[in-house]
């Protein structure tokens, strides 16, 4: 799909938006091994979360959609059975990779796939842990999927670890920590630094008590999980997309309602604060252990910043928006640390700076960031998401401040987490 993308001289209005990606992913693979009937509100509407569902009805955890409510027939631990064919993540890293904790625990051998972007994505990282837990993993060259996953032996069940995570990734951790639902013992996960604390949140809504020391999180393994009625807040990575549409295009003043705030996520509204964005935090209130609020957000003199370490780790989803942001600010943008942007649905690190280059924008790239000068004029151009939905968005947004009208060439990338980004973009942008 072709979208032409028309400068705009405001941003403003009100807007809801969907369900947070990573939060949705998480409940209904709990839902599916809990005991009884789960209700979840504001799921994601993006094919990413569709894919979970249709993974776990497949492995026969039915579930269905009514009035916008997900409603999901949990199984219990020992309940999912041997799906009739391959399971399809489509282009869902957060699928494969923390459903696979799941699947090595069953009792039966299964095959997990994706799309053609997801096959190039390394999957070593969960294959260690699994690996050392007892299950029996075949991938293609020994690290791309689909994986073959045997799980246990009848009657056998994982073998509880310790583990260290070699590089920060909430969605390994997630993976083990599901993993250590089905083992006889307690698992425990050291990060090298803090990631997002979904699924120890989800958990304890569940049901499960889940120990948390600093860097180390715990799980004692065959805990019965419970039903639940949940709503997901909205997602803070696709407000991000606004939020710098706001602060880069003139006379801007929007105010995004029931944004999830989590503070393992939340660096990204102290970051744009720090840049000098005039951001209001209003109506907090909690959900499902996860804080929610109302985001006003204003168009603000923009100085600049630095990504990296622990940061760039936290941000590491918003970085291609950011690098927009960083281009249109005073003083521009560094981003360090950030090799793991290599390994998305495409090198977002070549793909910025091609978008860049089409736009005339100015970028020095490295092999784990880059650095983006700052006042830069964008100029309109012909812009590829290259089949990355936050490449199709973050370049949607930079299309609102060039000089003339701009198309996004594949856009309907977009829809793999965020289905409704245009219809909302044309909402608010004027």
């Amino acid at each position: 799909m072709r979208k032409q993308i028309s400068p705009a001289t405001s941003v403003s209005g009100a807007i809801q938006l969907p369900g947070d990606k990573s939060i949705s992913h998480r409940y209904a693979m709990l839902a599916s091994i809990a005991e009884g009937p789960s209700k979840i509100s504001n799921y994601s509407t993006g094919a990413d979360c569709q894919s979970t569902l249709a993974c776990m009805r497949a492995l026969g955890a039915a579930n269905e959609t009514q009035d916008g409510v997900v409603c999901v027939h949990g199984q219990g631990l020992d309940g999912l059975r041997q799906p009739a064919a391959a399971l399809d993540a489509g282009n869902s890293g957060s699928t494969i990779r923390m459903l696979s904790g799941i699947l090595a625990a069953q009792p039966f051998a299964t095959t997990i796939g994706g799309d053609e972007s997801l096959s190039k994505r390394p999957m070593q990282r969960i294959i260690q842990p699994l690996t050392q837990m007892g299950a029996r993993i075949q991938a293609r060259e020994n690290r791309f999927p689909p994986l073959t996953i045997e799980g246990v032996a009848p009657g056998a069940t994982l073998h509880p670890i310790e583990y260290t995570l070699p590089v920060p990734s909430a969605q390994v951790k997630s993976c083990v920590l599901l993993a250590g639902l089905f083992a006889n013992g307690r698992t425990t996960v050291h990060e090298p630094l803090r990631t997002r604390d979904h699924t120890e949140l989800a958990l304890r809504e569940f049901g499960a008590e889940v120990d948390v020391d600093r860097l180390s999180i715990s799980v004692m393994g065959r805990q019965r999980l419970e039903g639940r009625e949940l709503r997901v807040p909205g997602d803070l990575s696709s407000a991000a997309f606004f939020l710098v549409a706001a602060l880069i295009v003139r006379e801007s003043n929007l105010t995004i309602h029931g944004v999830g705030l989590n503070p393992t996520r939340s660096a990204l509204l102290d970051f744009l604060a720090e840049m000098g964005a005039q951001i209001k935090i209003l109506d907090v209130s909690s959900s499902g252990g996860e804080l929610i609020g109302d985001v006003l957000i204003r168009k603000s003199r923009i100085q600049g910043g630095v990504l990296e370490k622990a940061r760039t780790a936290a941000l590491i989803d918003e970085i291609p928006v950011l690098a927009v942001l960083g281009a249109a600010s005073e003083e521009g943008l560094i981003v360090r640390d950030a090799s793991e942007l290599r390994l998305k649905e495409t090198d977002r690190i070549a793909t910025i700076a091609e978008n860049f280059k089409r736009m005339g924008l100015k970028i020095e790239l490295s092999q784990d960031g880059f650095q983006v000068p700052g006042r830069q004029q964008f100029h309109a151009a012909e812009l590829d998401s290259f089949g990355d939905h936050r490449i199709a968005m973050a370049f949607s947004v930079a299309a609102l401040a060039a000089d003339g009208p701009s198309t996004v060439l594949d856009a309907d990338a977009a829809s793999v987490s965020f289905p409704e980004f245009f219809d909302t973009l044309q909402r608010v942008a004027e």
